[in-house]
């Protein structure tokens, strides 16, 4: 089941200098959606990861979804890589979740930034999400050891859904929590009208759930279902009193908008967390100590921060990837 319709994004041409190659892949690997690849050709050296190059001789290749925060943690993987040492193969942007997770499984694919939640329910099949977001991605690692994955250390950064509503109404109304909301609903029934996604208004993990998890029941006329891109402009100008957002949406920060807490915990946890092939692991263990200070330095902020960089302000999602890890320290010019 995808979790990002909205987010179908094309990649935008590279800005990058340098020639970079197309390569041919496998044909087993066409029914997974991917079809190219590019080297990664960023002149980049150790900064505080990579240091002593301990990837040096590694062939690595780094795949992603589609969507833009994808794209974006796949170039930061890849870049984290490059300055260890590795020559890095470019296979992110892969239509869908699943295409993704089997470019990694069939050996396609080194590894991924992936989600907690999405492993734990849309690839293992498990009907409840665990509450806590340690719990939960140790679940998913166990699980997927069998799979000859491998789950590092996860990020911050959740990336699971929320409602969130803009400045005006959040002076109107002063809701913080989505108890704070249900109470609203109740005392004021008018006051509370939601934009969400189709697919929202009828998953479990979504509007009904949450009205049963949170005792909230809301008149069908103060639900409108449309497009996810819309539901940030309206929810902008006040159409809705809350819209239905990921919570690490850069239109969140763009257009200032105010993000319910979940009090009662009842979206699942999607922490972006390295799943990377055991064996290539095994191969290359330096991998881990690569990865772990910049998956730590990923959080929600960082994540609307870049992402409105790229769906915002028009930049590209490498050029992103790459001068946050400058930023940062990570990486320095060759």
């Amino acid at each position: 089941m995808s979790r990002r319709r909205g987010w179908n994004r094309l990649r935008r041409p590279s800005r990058r200098t340098g020639a970079l190659l197309a390569v041919s892949l496998l044909a087993a690997a066409a029914g997974c959606g991917l079809t190219s690849g590019s080297p990664m050709v960023d002149d980049v050296e150790p900064g505080t990861v990579g240091k002593g190059k301990p990837l040096d001789g590694a062939d690595l290749t780094v795949t992603s979804k589609e969507f833009t925060e994808q794209l974006v943690l796949g170039a930061i993987m890849g870049i984290a890589f490059e300055a260890a040492g590795a020559d890095v193969l470019d296979r992110t942007g892969i239509q869908g979740s699943v295409g993704t997770r089997a470019a990694v499984e069939n050996g396609d694919a080194d590894a991924t930034y992936e989600y907690t939640g999405t492993a734990w329910i849309t690839y293992l099949g498990n009907s409840r999400p665990i509450p806590d977001p340690e719990q939960q991605w140790r679940a998913v690692k166990e699980a997927d050891a069998k799979k000859g994955l491998t789950w590092l250390p996860p990020a911050r950064l959740n990336n699971t859904y929320a409602l969130a509503m803009n400045q005006s109404n959040y002076r109107k109304y002063r809701t913080k929590t989505l108890s704070e909301v249900t109470a609203l609903s109740k005392s004021d029934p008018g006051a509370v009208t939601l934009c969400v996604e189709g697919e929202f208004a009828n998953r479990a993990d979504g509007l009904p759930g949450l009205e049963k998890a949170y005792g909230m029941s809301l008149p069908a006329g103060n639900i409108t279902q449309m497009d996810t891109g819309i539901i940030y402009t309206q929810t902008a100008k006040g159409a809705c009193t809350y819209g239905e957002v990921y919570t690490t949406d850069g239109r969140i920060k763009s257009m200032n908008l105010v993000v319910m807490e979940d009090d009662k915990k009842f979206f699942p946890n999607y922490n972006a967390a390295p799943m990377v092939r055991t064996a290539t692991l095994k191969k290359w263990p330096a991998i881990a100590s690569v990865l772990d200070p910049v998956t730590r330095a990923l959080t929600n902020d960082v994540a609307q921060t870049l992402n409105a960089k790229v769906d915002v302000d028009g930049e590209d999602p490498h050029q992103v990837a790459l001068d946050w890890m400058k930023e940062k320290g990570f990486v320095k010019e060759g």
